[in-house]
């Protein structure tokens, strides 16, 4: 008896400050898209940071290791990376303005503004390859 109740009151206590689910605006579908891109930055930068260490540690064959990356492919997956690198900061602040800020019609447009602060990270570091 006392779990449906706790329930219930969960529920009540969610709808009165305005949360619902895991975002503020429930049914914000740019909302959860921004926080999928954001967990998957995170576990391709989690898979991605060893391998570069190890790679860095292993001074005395990084002659060969830096004519590897000068591959094309490999510049991709670099210039991915950075792109990825730059969501996920921008999802990480997002995140914080969430828990920190009270909600504003301005805040919309903030998404937008770090889509356009990722892509133009992207392409700096594209330009520079």
């Amino acid at each position: 008896m006392a779990r449906p109740v706790a329930r219930l009151v969960c529920l009540a206590l969610r709808r009165t400050a305005g949360v619902d689910g895991h975002a503020r605006h429930p049914g914000a579908f740019p909302v959860k898209r921004v926080a999928l891109i954001h967990r998957l930055s995170g576990v391709a930068l989690a898979l991605f940071l060893p391998i570069h260490f190890w790679a860095l540690g292993k001074g005395l064959e990084m002659d060969a290791f830096l004519r590897w990356t000068e591959q094309p492919l490999v510049k991709l997956a670099e210039w991915g990376l950075v792109v990825l690198l730059a969501a996920h900061l921008g999802g990480g602040l997002r995140v914080l303005a969430i828990e920190f800020l009270d909600w504003h019609e301005w805040q919309k447009s903030l998404a937008a503004v770090a889509a356009a602060l990722v892509l133009a990270v992207g392409l700096a570091f594209a330009l520079a390859l």
